[in-house]
């Protein structure tokens, strides 16, 4: 299993970029959940929390393609650090609003900053991946453990964010996401000599979200974000009625980690089958691993089932961002991959929001309904729109450095 990976660091400043990345989108996993935690411990109403969540999620939706263009025309830096200073002065400002119990509007209107200014990380780190790699066969392993790294960081940070809350203090899990997002944003901004080149010269080519391919792509991801937005808060849900609501980040954990194995094991193994043959299985096994989540009633069956619907998440996400590597050219890659971040961005918002009602109005349990739902529209609009994703032979070898 180790294999591909071998060899994968040992290029000049990848390690310093690969770390800062980790670092700088470790709050991605937090700030859903403890945006949740804090509003609704403040206001005590699931809806307004899932609202104030999806608030941020879909600034953030709107902003990634707007700072992935930014960051393709001038460079990473000089789109990372303004905005990296405006989201954590942003965040701060939420904190503040709920703690003071200030109108629940300034709430909203904080969310929108704090989500807007956020940069999709995850997208920038894989541009840098196919700048140093270009068409070379170790790229597959390079998506790969960055899916991996994602994962890690969607086990630690839903039980690190809620830990913190339940025996810390309420704000502690939002704080320490704070400060990660700060180091890990203005570190990578800081390594120049790994980023892609800015394109200012290049004409034409639009948007990615105009090819077909990758208007297919974020569809299926939309849907997929939306199981995860309401997963999360329906998780934290559940774990409440169940009486241990600290252990909400154990069981968020758990579908995170079924992921991480998952990706580990897929980025090990040299595939014969297509890019596209390949994401669809992907989405089927997601779907039918959500299936028994709305019957189950106790926290350690639960972890268990949530593992299990886990384990297609990474497979779907590494072979997502592959086929937009090939199908988006490459003055437009960092664009081309927020546009996945943006579109589970966006899913997340409507999934948090929808959830946040359903749970008031149906209780946890019943909840969960509407995200196996949402797993069953993501299958239904990939294996439809499936042949959108044929790569063109002549697009799967580039010039190392492009």
């Amino acid at each position: 299993m180790v294999g591909p990976y071998r060899g994968l660091f040992d290029m000049p400043g990848v390690k310093g970029f690969v770390i800062a990345g980790f670092f700088g989108r470790l709050p991605m996993s937090m700030l859903g959940i403890g945006v949740v935690v804090l509003v609704s411990e403040l206001t005590h109403s699931y809806a307004t929390a899932g609202a104030v969540a999806a608030t941020v999620s879909l600034a953030f939706a709107v902003g990634a393609p707007v700072s992935g263009r930014l960051a393709d025309r001038f460079g990473q830096a000089r789109v990372l650090v303004p905005l990296t200073i405006v989201h954590a002065a942003a965040l701060v400002a939420l904190m503040l609003c709920a703690g003071l119990g200030a109108p629940r509007w300034t709430l909203f209107a904080t969310g929108v900053v704090v989500g807007g200014a956020a940069v999709s990380l995850g997208g920038m780190v894989r541009a840098r991946w196919s700048h140093l790699l270009g068409g070379s066969g170790k790229l597959h392993a390079a998506f790969s453990f960055e899916s991996v790294a994602d994962e890690v960081i969607f086990v630690t940070g839903p039980a690190l964010v809620t830990g913190l809350a339940t025996t810390v203090n309420l704000y502690a899990g939002l704080i320490v996401a704070l400060v990660s997002t700060v180091i890990g944003s203005l570190a990578l901004a800081f390594q120049r000599r790994t980023q892609p080149p800015a394109r200012r010269g290049v004409r034409g080519g639009g948007t990615p979200i105009t090819i077909p391919g990758v208007m297919l792509l974020s569809c299926v991801f939309l849907a997929m974000g939306s199981v995860f937005g309401s997963v999360d808060l329906i998780t934290v849900a559940f774990a409440r009625e169940q009486g241990a609501l600290a252990m909400s980040g154990v069981m968020l954990a758990c579908f995170a980690g079924g992921s991480m194995v998952s990706g580990l094991w897929y980025g090990s193994r040299v595939w014969k089958i297509s890019l596209r043959g390949r994401f669809v299985r992907s989405v089927a096994v997601f779907a039918l691993g959500l299936s028994p989540i709305a019957l189950i009633g106790n926290v350690p069956l639960m972890a268990v089932a949530l593992f299990v619907a886990g384990l297609a998440i990474s497979p779907t996400i590494i072979t997502g961002y592959m086929l937009v590597e090939r199908l988006v050219p490459p003055h437009l890659l960092t664009e081309g991959m927020a546009w996945v971040s943006t579109s589970v961005g966006l899913g997340v918002a409507l999934g948090a929001w929808a959830a946040g009602r359903l749970t008031d109005a149906f209780g946890a349990s019943n909840a969960y309904a509407f995200s196996f739902g949402c797993a069953l529209l993501a299958l239904a609009i990939g294996a439809g729109g499936s042949s959108l994703l044929r790569v063109p032979k002549t697009s799967t070898v580039k010039p190392a450095g492009h």
